[in-house]
Order: C-alpha cells, then sequence, then structure tokens
C-alpha cells in the first residue's frame, strides 16, 4: 500500500516547476490572477529573490507541489490508498484528495503567508543526531519560557522554535547533547508554537469561509496523526500554525494502516525523515 507525501516549506528553490506551467497553462494563468503576480516568473527565475520569503514561498510550494501532484496521479490514478503533508504540504494533501478546491485553496495559502510573515522575533532551530525525548528533556532543563517542540520529524530530528533571544540560549544548550548537530532555518519566526495562536486565530476566521467536502483519498493529519475530518477543518488547519508538526505520528499512523512505501513530490525530504522513523 502506497502513499504520497508533500513537502513544505523549505523545498523552494529558483527553477522548480519547471515545464509544468506549460502543461497546466489555464490553471497556472488563474493562479497568476489569484495572486497578483507570476508564479512563473517567481519559480523559474525569482528575480527579486522572493522565493526566500514566507510570502511568497508558500504560494510557490504549494503550487507547484500542487501540479506535480496532479500529474502523479494522473499517470497512477489508483497507485495510492493515502496521502499527507508536513505543514504547508497538507494544503497540497487536502487538494488532490478531493477536499479543497485548488483555486480556493491557493488563496487560502496566500492569505495564511502573508499572516505568518507577519511573525517576527523569533526564528526555529533543528537538532539533527539527538533523539527526540533527549531534547524535550534538554529544553525542559533549560527553563526557558518561550521556546517549544515545534516539529518531531524524525527518531533523531526535533526541531524548537521560540523567541529570539531564548532560542539563542536553547540552541546553545542543544550543541551540547551526545551527536547532536545544531542547525538554523532560514524562517521568519516562530512557526508551529504557541507564541503563533493570534495568527491562528486570524486564520480560523478565514477557514470558515472556505468549502470542505468529503473527499475521495483519505489524508492523514500531521498536526494529530489521524485522518484528516474535514468537519473540523478549521480547527485542525489554524490550529497548525500554533501546533507541533506531529511527523512521527503521522507516519507511524499510516504504517499501521497498512502503507508499506512512500512517494514524494519535489524532492526526497519527507521520504527521507520517513526511513528515520522506527
Amino acid at each position: 500500500m502506497r502513499c504520497l507525501l508533500f513537502p513544505g516549506q523549505g523545498v523552494q528553490r529558483r527553477g522548480m516547476g519547471a515545464g509544468l506551467f506549460d502543461e497546466y497553462r489555464e490553471i497556472t494563468d488563474t493562479a497568476g490572477e489569484i495572486l497578483g503576480y507570476s508564479i512563473e516568473d517567481l519559480c523559474l527565475r525569482d528575480e527579486q529573490r522572493q522565493l526566500r520569503t514566507t510570502r511568497h514561498a508558500q504560494p510557490a510550494i504549494f503550487f507547484v507541489n500542487a501540479l506535480l501532484g496532479m500529474r502523479q496521479l494522473r499517470e497512477e490514478p489508483d497507485a495510492y490508498a493515502y496521502l499527507a503533508g508536513h505543514s504547508l504540504g497538507e494544503y497540497d494533501a487536502l487538494v488532490l484528495g478531493g477536499y479543497l478546491d485548488l483555486h480556493e485553496a491557493l488563496l487560502l495559502v496566500k492569505r495564511r503567508a502573508e499572516l505568518m510573515a507577519r511573525a517576527g522575533g523569533g526564528g526555529m532551530v533543528a537538532i539533527i543526531g539527538a533523539p527526540g525525548a533527549l531534547v524535550q528533556r534538554a529544553l525542559h532543563e533549560t527553563g526557558l519560557s518561550k521556546v517549544y517542540i515545534a516539529n518531531r520529524n524524525a527518531d533523531v530530528q526535533t526541531t524548537i522554535a521560540g523567541d529570539s533571544a531564548e532560542l539563542q540560549v536553547a540552541a546553545r544548550a542543544m550543541a551540547t547533547l551526545p551527536g547532536a548537530r545544531v542547525v538554523r532555518l532560514n524562517v521568519s519566526g516562530p512557526f508551529h508554537t504557541p507564541l503563533m495562536e493570534s495568527i491562528g486565530t486570524e486564520l480560523a476566521e478565514i477557514l470558515r469561509g472556505c468549502a470542505f467536502t468529503p473527499g475521495h483519498l483519505p489524508v492523514m493529519s500531521s498536526v494529530t496523526g489521524e485522518l484528516f475530518d474535514p468537519e473540523h477543518a478549521v480547527e485542525l488547519l489554524a490550529g497548525q500554525v500554533s501546533a507541533p508538526v506531529e511527523w512521527i505520528r503521522t507516519v507511524r499512523a499510516l504504517r499501521a494502516a497498512g502503507v508499506t512505501h512512500f512517494d514524494e513530490v519535489n524532492g526526497r525530504t519527507m521520504v527521507s525523515l520517513t526511513e528515520g522513523i522506527h
């Protein structure tokens, strides 16, 4: 049994989507009207280096991944029993699973990106090589009140996020853990932490105006590690920005449901993480 995965922010690169935009010309042109700029120019040329910013990266990643997913499901229409996405990637899974219209989702992601781009004064740090339980304990022992677990990505890959000053202290503490490598992520805010709750509240108001349908392919939520229920879409997607990404739980739930093979659009980031989950 196979599952198709969709990565989130961080996989953007200049040149992504080459060949797709002509293949899906009408959809691409409509996307440009929705965004107010050429998604094709942004992805292929990025002359103003906007792919570095949350405001532009999220719509670009979402749209390219959606087109890649459409192509994959067109070529193998009955190949996948489940879909899943990491944070932003969950919006792609919901579109391809039939829960949300592509163009409505693009507008939603545009608004989400604008809200998240407003978050400042914080950041994110990945701790690679140390077990998640050890990271959790070390973070607790620091006594810091504004740094949190943000992503549980794999057995030995955890991301923390929070206030900039406190995050520096936490990062130094994490660097002393046996086998740990600390990597500062290029993001503008403390994503997936309680510091984003006000952003989540604003996003919830936008989500209430979106039409979610039952869908035809099950999607495993990266917030709960349970099947996505469209009746709780507002709660799940609004909470996503202030709750940790529970990727370990998601992958284990997919395996428990019978998934034995994972494929991914736009690289191997998520497939590599699944290989590090036991």
